[in-house]
């Protein structure tokens, strides 16, 4: 049986679901694509990409994994402030874990935390507004201020 399907999210877009049950601490999937520099990686974004719109996962070593090439479902993975899972990087991979149970059928969130270098403008906030419907919601994919 496959580990995850994707399909239309009722959160946004598509989004990744669970087609059995899940064990929290279960490694999911990695999180494919190209490995790449920042710099190059915004300029692709800036020539080709949509605002407030990216497949980018940061590494710890500077470098980013753009899901846009040669991505895999993990790519398609949406935000929620109360996540039932969360990236773990290994070895310069991301890897995808259920941080709970998941019941077959729920759709499958990490926590983006997100930062952006322009100011926090509203047109800026607004390209980062959250849709998770979480009663503990911060209304922003945006990292929590710390």
């Amino acid at each position: 049986m496959r580990r995850v399907i994707v399909r239309r999210s009722p959160v946004h877009g598509k989004g990744v679901f669970a087609p059995r049950r899940i064990e929290g601490g279960e490694r999911l999937l990695g999180y494919k694509g190209e490995v790449t520099t920042w710099r190059e990686a915004v300029r692709r974004h800036q020539r080709h990409g949509v605002d407030g719109h990216t497949f980018f996962f940061g590494l710890s070593n500077g470098y980013v994994i753009d899901g846009s090439r040669g991505g895999n479902s993990a790519r398609w993975l949406n935000h929620a402030c109360a996540a039932n899972c969360e990236a773990v990087e290994d070895a310069g991979r991301v890897f995808i874990e259920a941080v709970r149970d998941i019941e077959v059928g729920d759709e499958l969130f990490i926590e983006y935390q997100l930062t952006v270098d322009d100011p926090l403008d509203e047109r800026v906030r607004q390209q980062y507004v959250c849709r998770c419907g979480a009663t503990t919601c911060r209304q922003s994919m945006l990292a929590a201020a710390g």
